[in-house]
């Protein structure tokens, strides 16, 4: 069975966020690692070579398939901060419509910038995420 493409590393995520060349981003991903730490509670790890993430999950697939992926996290992109598991709790719909600029894929909410948002719903947003992504069982069962 393949392994998952994006694991943890023993990168420092302070020092992968020092290195982010946009300054805007910079900033605004050491402000996320200041929030999502203290929220979560959790330790921020590097999920591959540009994903800082606290905690984590377990899947499973009907097909035996299974992996651990981050709980909450988030990336500082060139187009926009990418930040995971925070669109997935039932909580997180009401929140989405009070955040400010944003938009959603399958998984992800892409921010162009958090001083544009509401950082109150923000930190909910992490809160509910993350007690979701490790509380849930994620086994998804035959189709």
């Amino acid at each position: 069975m393949a392994e998952n493409k994006t694991q943890p590393t023993d990168v420092a995520p302070s020092a992968f966020l020092e290195g982010v060349p946009n300054s805007s981003r910079r900033r605004d991903g050491l402000a996320l690692l200041a929030l999502m730490e203290e929220v979560t509670g959790a330790p921020p790890v590097m999920w591959g070579p540009s994903m800082v993430g606290f905690g984590r999950y377990s899947y499973r697939y009907a097909s035996g398939r299974e992996g651990d992926a981050l709980a909450v996290g988030f990336s500082p992109r060139s187009s926009a901060l990418v930040l995971y598991g925070l669109t997935v709790a039932p909580e997180a719909a009401g929140l989405l419509e009070r955040l400010g600029p944003h938009r959603t894929s399958v998984a992800c909410l892409y921010v162009s910038s958090l001083a544009k948002v509401d950082m109150g719903v923000l930190e909910e947003l992490i809160r509910v995420g993350y007690a979701h992504m490790t509380t849930t069982d994620f086994t998804v069962p035959p189709a």
